[in-house]
């Protein structure tokens, strides 16, 4: 994914998805077969506007031998569930690394980082359920399409083993894989005939398997998943872990609106997770990047290292890390040369 944009603010305005580029370009190199039906930026064929609203993307590939690609990370719009009809894919969610075996079935949410092969893709068909269930944030409550027509404590049901807990790879059901399977057969039919009518009701089938697995499981529910605690410290990680989200110029009301709290609870809990106020934080997390960034040798000017983590001037940014470190950006530049650091910098340690 290249442009890591925080997945919490607001979705019309900023947030960009996964478009698979590297799929796509893998298409037209003939080296995967690609079979989809979406909406929006997805490859694959459009949808007709009014059908089977928010569902993403729904289809499969079929990679006859090793791929010389993979799917970096990113995250997707809705909830999405893959099986693996064939073959071995290596499979990472958030810090977890996985390879994927013929029957495999996967559930991330739109909050979760993953990817797509370790960094390739081997030979494999791999189905997938990208739907639209309306948040972006962990503390949101999910609103199914109209179309979806499991009962409404059914819907409830599902809704909240998946929001309350992340195991992201299960043993999906040869029901599953069938289902999958007939899927793939409507996806193949497209928009002609009854291929819409036989979505529909394979979608509602696959979801009702997914929540008969799920029952199955015995899974044990965590409710701090699905709170506002857990949601600022996923925000928070995005700032500390994504060098893109620093170059936003944030302020609090903005943060807290990306976070779908109030300014006050949003203050609070920041407080709870970081004991730091949020500008702290953010200035924290800022001059964190800007001393890995002068410290790795690169070429990149001071101006530019400001620019990069969020700083409106170069000046602005010396008095900031001068005040927090005890030493100018290019002294502490020099200090990771080889240089011995002036004195009263109070992180300038010289190379040992």
């Amino acid at each position: 994914m290249r442009n890591l944009i925080p997945i919490y603010r607001n979705h019309e305005q900023v947030f960009v998805a996964d478009a698979c580029q590297p799929l796509v370009e893998a298409v037209e190199r003939k080296e995967v077969r690609l079979q989809a039906l979406v909406h929006g930026h997805y490859p694959g064929q459009q949808l007709p506007d009014g059908e089977l609203t928010g569902l993403k993307s729904v289809g499969y590939w079929d990679a006859e031998g090793a791929q010389t690609w993979g799917l970096p990370w990113h995250r997707n719009e809705g909830v999405e569930v893959t099986f693996l009809e064939t073959g071995t894919v290596g499979f990472s969610v958030d810090v977890r690394e996985h390879t994927l075996q013929p029957g495999a079935l996967t559930v991330t949410r739109p909050w979760q980082m993953h990817r797509v092969g370790n960094p390739t893709v081997g030979a494999s068909k791999l189905h997938w359920l990208i739907l639209d269930v309306g948040v972006r944030r962990p503390n949101q409550p999910w609103k199914w399409p109209h179309w979806i027509m499991l009962s409404e404590r059914d819907q409830k049901e599902l809704a909240a083993i998946l929001r309350q807990t992340e195991q992201p790879v299960w043993k999906g059901s040869s029901e599953i894989g069938h289902c999958f399977q007939s899927i793939a057969r409507g996806v193949e039919s497209g928009q002609e005939g009854t291929g819409i009518s036989v979505l529909t009701i394979r979608i509602n089938e696959l979801l009702l398997l997914l929540l008969t697995l799920l029952r199955k499981q015995e899974v044990r529910l965590d409710e701090s998943l699905t709170s506002s605690r857990n949601t600022v410290a996923l925000f928070l990680d995005d700032l500390r872990r994504h060098p893109q989200h620093l170059e936003l110029e944030w302020t609090v009301e903005q943060m807290a609106r990306s976070c779908g709290l109030g300014l006050t609870q949003f203050n609070h809990v920041v407080k709870q997770v970081t004991n730091l106020t949020p500008l702290h934080y953010l200035n924290h997390c800022r001059l964190e990047l800007a001393r890995r960034l002068l410290a790795d040798g690169g070429v990149a000017s001071v101006t530019d290292i400001a620019q990069t983590c969020g700083y409106s001037s170069s000046q602005y940014f010396a008095t900031v890390f001068a005040r927090r470190l005890g030493c100018s950006p290019t002294a502490y530049r020099k200090s990771h040369s080889g240089v011995v650091p002036p004195p009263g910098c109070r992180h300038c340690e010289p190379p040992v």
